[in-house]
């Protein structure tokens, strides 16, 4: 996408000034790369639907894990019950015994069964302990997994609420108007309105924009297991002014989402970091029937989200 943009801009230019026409070789070209960005946005956007699905999977497997435990719980106090019940059973068994060798040639022919019957119960006994200890160090790994899971996912919450008094602190220059810094779904969502970065139909964002990407950056620089997913929004309404490479409102809100990405990298936050999208009108926060909805509609999202691989690992321990 930023190699499309340069020949894009270079070619632009270059047929501003000159008034030349652009040949078919260089419109082949151009159009080849348009086809490679779009299949670079469709792998990112479903690179993202991919985490969101993986997020939920663990979620799941967290609830499932807390299920399991529970049921192992009532496992155990069975398994105790039954063992408790044996240990019983094995004096009343010996008592019957007793009872045999002091009442002297009373229930000889029941006594071999009666200590059959405490054999058998010994070795049930010995069979119910082996259980219990096994159900003990089950409950114990199980428990271990939890709190590693807990530990895991509280450190993850103290990141992001951190990161978003970060955040916030680096951009107190700018009004909530322009800016909006929140918490949502374990992310922390930066919200952008058009008028700081773009004036209409623009992709060349204003120097207050690039002053409050940069503070922003100066955050990021320091977030090395965060990743950062570029959002352009647009309102309903069609872009006005057509070209080759900018044709209708996803097109616009890809290409601002790869603006912003540029002037992140170029402040030094890693690009391997970065994600830019595009969803044009498609995801409004309010009704694109008034005109303060519409404002309110067109913005871009920087969403911050910490890695999961540590969640990952402990799982696949599991």
């Amino acid at each position: 996408m930023p190699q499309f943009l340069h020949y894009f801009a270079a070619l632009l230019l270059f047929g501003l000034t000159t008034g030349c026409v652009v040949t078919k070789k260089s419109y082949d070209e151009l159009l080849a790369e348009k086809v490679k960005s779009d299949a670079e946005l469709a792998e990112n956007q479903e690179n993202l639907a991919r985490v969101e699905k993986e997020r939920g999977t663990l979620h799941q497997q967290t609830n499932q894990l807390i299920d399991d435990t529970t049921v192992l719980g009532k496992k155990y106090r069975r398994q105790n019950q039954e063992f408790t019940s044996l240990v019983n059973e094995q004096k009343q068994l010996e008592k019957f015994y007793n009872d045999l060798l002091t009442n002297s040639g009373k229930m000889n022919q029941d006594l071999g069964e009666q200590r059959k019957q405490l054999v058998i119960a010994r070795k049930n006994y010995e069979m119910s302990q082996l259980r219990n200890d096994e159900l003990n160090f089950n409950l114990e790994e199980r428990a271990k997994h939890i709190e590693q899971l807990e530990m895991v996912l509280e450190d993850r919450e103290q990141m992001v609420n951190q990161l978003k008094i970060k955040v916030s602190k680096a951009l107190t220059d700018f009004d909530e108007g322009e800016l909006k810094v929140e918490i949502k779904n374990g992310k922390v969502y930066v919200s952008l309105a058009e008028k700081l970065l773009f004036k209409s139909y623009s992709i060349e964002i204003d120097k207050k924009g690039i002053s409050a990407l940069n503070q922003l950056a100066t955050v990021l620089l320091a977030q090395k297991d965060v990743s950062i997913l570029i959002e352009g929004h647009t309102d309903n309404v069609q872009v006005s002014k057509t070209s080759q490479f900018m044709k209708d409102n996803w097109d616009l809100s890809v290409l601002r989402a790869t603006s912003i990405a540029k002037i992140l990298i170029k402040a030094g936050v890693n690009p391997h970091q970065i994600t830019a999208a595009g969803k044009g009108e498609f995801s409004p926060v309010e009704d694109n029937s008034t005109k303060l909805g519409k404002q309110q509609n067109r913005r871009t999202e920087i969403i911050l989200a910490p890695k999961l691989d540590e969640l990952f690992q402990i799982l696949e321990a599991e």
